[in-house]
Parts: structure tokens; sequence; C-alpha cells
């Protein structure tokens, strides 16, 4: 089978994240691989398995047992307050910023890329083909996202390290993966160089956007969009929110989702974006069942394969030349 390129975006959505490897599942088994992967959250840790299986030349048929090894029960972690009886989560909060450390997930992730041959953005830098070179800045097979609330913006690791005082190349790819998923209040957030880095899902939890060409020029191949939500015009499930934690994970959900929709919703972003319908799990539904985990890996490769009997590259660049990411050429 002749392989096909496509660099791939994945939303964040905690635990709802298994929904994104049914559907990578499906694009790899159909020839395609993927120069540039990047994600948010629960993406950023599906983005940074894809990049180092690719880049240790392993199928990404093993993605599925990498995340189902994960024990989403040891995400809660509880800081020393925070497994006091009662007032725990309060103590821990004021004092710690988080209920959760946060440790379980950066460790699993340094193991698995560890033995991968990865362990800092360094690892992933991109050597392209003579006339596909990148500007060395972005020159990376991974991208992960955090919003850093101390500049009040979206951090794009690697990308933006620079700008931090920190050599890209030598920043532990675990640490950021731990930054894009910390959930403001539930985890500790990660600091670096005086900044403070939450859940990227915070600002962005689906940049589709982030390879997306400046100019008039079609790029030489698509981005697909992984989503775990429905399409545009279907609504939504209606999900109970009782308790502080559940109202306050409630809130930031549809801040996020708000955040998004103006050009999440746009035709030519619904056009390469592959829908997962994991809606009705909570993200932070830690206590999932085997079958849980395999409804939500299904539901990805079902809406991937629906996707891909639809998929039309020079369709999609002819529906999308009159909008603003691919303008007309000038006569």
């Amino acid at each position: 089978m002749a392989e096909l390129r496509a660099d791939l975006v994945c939303e964040g959505g905690g635990v709802r994240g298994i929904g994104l490897v049914g559907a990578v599942d499906v694009l790899a088994k159909a020839g395609y691989h993927f120069p540039r992967v990047a994600g948010s959250s629960a993406g950023a840790i599906v983005a940074a398995f894809v990049a180092a299986l690719q880049r240790a030349g392993e199928p990404l048929t093993r993605l599925e047992d990498m995340v189902k090894a994960i024990d989403y029960r040891k995400f809660t972690d509880h800081t020393l307050l925070g497994s006091v009886p009662l007032l725990g989560p309060l103590l821990a909060l004021a004092t710690s910023d988080g209920i959760y450390k946060g440790g379980y997930l950066e460790d699993y992730v340094a193991g698995v890329l560890k033995d991968l041959g990865v362990r800092t953005f360094g690892d992933l830098r991109i050597e392209a083909a003579p006339g596909e070179a990148l500007a060395e800045k972005y020159a990376y097979a991974l991208v992960v996202t955090a919003s850093d609330l101390s500049r009040r913006r979206l951090a794009r690791l690697p990308w933006d390290l620079p700008s931090y005082g920190v050599d890209p190349d030598e920043f532990s790819v675990a640490k950021a993966v731990r930054a894009s998923a910390a959930i403001p209040f539930l985890f500790e957030p990660v600091r670096v160089k005086g900044s403070t880095w939450v859940d990227g899902g915070l600002l962005s939890d689906f940049p589709i956007e982030l390879f997306d060409r400046p100019d008039a020029v079609s790029p030489r191949w698509p981005t697909f969009g992984i989503r775990l939500s429905a399409p545009p015009g279907l609504t939504p499930p209606t999900r109970a929110v009782r308790g502080p934690l559940s109202l306050g994970i409630a809130a930031l959900g549809t801040l996020i989702s708000d955040q998004d929709s103006a050009y999440v919703n746009d035709p030519c972003t619904v056009r390469r974006t592959i829908f997962v319908p994991a809606q009705g799990v909570s993200p932070i539904d830690f206590g999932l069942t085997p079958a849980d985990v395999q409804t939500l890996y299904s539901g990805g490769t079902g809406a991937a394969q629906k996707f891909l009997e639809s998929w039309d590259y020079g369709a999609y660049l002819s529906a999308c030349r009159p909008a603003s990411l691919y303008p007309p050429a000038p006569r």
C-alpha cells in the first residue's frame, strides 16, 4: 500500500481520549503516515505516542495497547493534604493549587517514550528531505499546547520554549504533556521559568489550525483533526452536573467549547475533521470499565471509517479555496 501523508491534530477530552486511538488506528491501517502531530490534554498524550512510535519505526497498531494499559484510577494521586478525609481537597487547593499531583501521568508517559527512544523534543526533530525543510523553530514532529496563566496566552511546545529561555531540544516531552493535561484545580500546574502552565484546552482544545500555511499556497498534504464530540448541527447529550467539582469541570468545558466554536464550525474545518461520539462520558471518569474503554475505542474506529469513505482531498481544497484558509491566487 502506498504511503499517504497527513498532519494530525487531536482534541483534548480527558479519559475520552481512547476514542482518538480508535480513529488513529483506522487512518494508519488505511496507509496514512503523520509527519507532524499535535494535541491538547488527552490529545497531547496520543500525539506524543504517535510521534514516538513513528520515530522508532514501530506500527501504530501498538497505540491501542499503550493507551489501554494506563491505569486511570492512578490519575487520582492525591497530594499529602489532599488525602485527608473530607477537608483534603480544600486543603490541597489552598496549598498546592491542585487536588492531585499529576505525577502518575508524567511518569507513565516518560516510561513509554523512553522505551521508544524519546526523552526530549530534540529526539523528535524532523530531518526533512531536500525542498521540504521547515524553519528550525517548527522542525519538530510533535507539538503540544498548554495554557500559560502567567502570560495569558497559548504556549505551543516546543515552538515557544525559546521565549521562556528554554532550549526546546533539552525539554522533556513528558513534562510538556503533563502541562497540557493539567486540568485547573484538579491537577497541580506545571511551572517553568516563573510561568504557570495548565490544560491547553483552557484556551484551545482543538488547535486544528496549527499546521496551516499562512500564505495562499495549497499544502502538500492535508491536516486531519479528530474531535471527541458530535458534528455541528447535532444536539449534544445532556449530562447531570452535581457538586462543586462537577460544576467547575462543566464550567471549564463550556468555556473551552465556546472558545473554539468560531473556527471549529467552519465548513473547511468540518470537512477535515473526524467526529468521535464520546460526549456521553465524563472527561474525569477515572473509573472506566473495560466495556467503557472498548465503547470509546469502537466509536473512534467507526467515525474514522465513515470519514474516509467520503474524504476527497481535491474536493476539500476546491471547496475551501474561497475561504480565508486558502484565498485565491492573484490574477
